[in-house]
């Protein structure tokens, strides 16, 4: 099996740390974004998110031959509540001056039927959701433009520089 190692990183430490609890009706990820704002935090993990929706919406990994990596997101699937949010977990980061949050999470209908994908902000108005904000200081996280996978991607930069550390082996 030939395999390489190819990575992009940057290096930090987390800072403040943000136990919430948003409320019914609030967006999740536009919640998110909203608490960073309020605590003058620009990058962070979600470390812990769980809780309940009244409705989810998401997108999931179909093949797509025609893209570079021959996958992509297929069509935007509802999923009407009450919805089981059984964990969320992403990235805050930044895009073009403003938040772009990358967060996937797993979920159940009311039959128990597990679903999951990557949730689209403004579609996901919760009942309830616990959650944990760790602050990433020392790390700028940014969403680009890849131009080998053909969609927007992580791209983490140390704090000063300009390109992230890189390993290719």
């Amino acid at each position: 099996m030939n395999s390489s190692i190819r990575v992009n990183y940057a290096t930090g430490h987390t800072g403040k740390v943000i136990a919430a609890r948003l409320l019914p009706g609030t967006d999740l990820i536009t919640g998110i974004e909203e608490l960073c704002k309020e605590a003058g935090i620009t990058y962070a993990s979600v470390a812990n998110c769980f809780g309940s929706f009244q409705k989810a919406a998401y997108f999931y990994l179909v093949p797509k031959p025609e893209s570079n990596v021959g996958a992509g997101y297929g069509d935007l699937t509802v999923l009407n509540g009450p919805i089981e949010f059984l964990n969320g977990t992403g990235v805050v980061c930044q895009r073009d001056g403003d938040f772009e949050t990358h967060l996937h999470g797993t979920f159940c209908d009311k039959e128990g039927k597990v679903y999951g994908g990557h949730i689209v902000k403004g579609q996901n108005p919760v009942i309830t959701v616990d959650l944990i904000l760790s602050e990433i200081v020392g790390v700028e996280l940014f969403r680009k433009f890849d131009e080998e996978t053909g969609a927007n991607q992580l791209y983490p930069v140390t704090a000063g520089k300009s390109f992230p550390f890189t390993i290719s082996k």
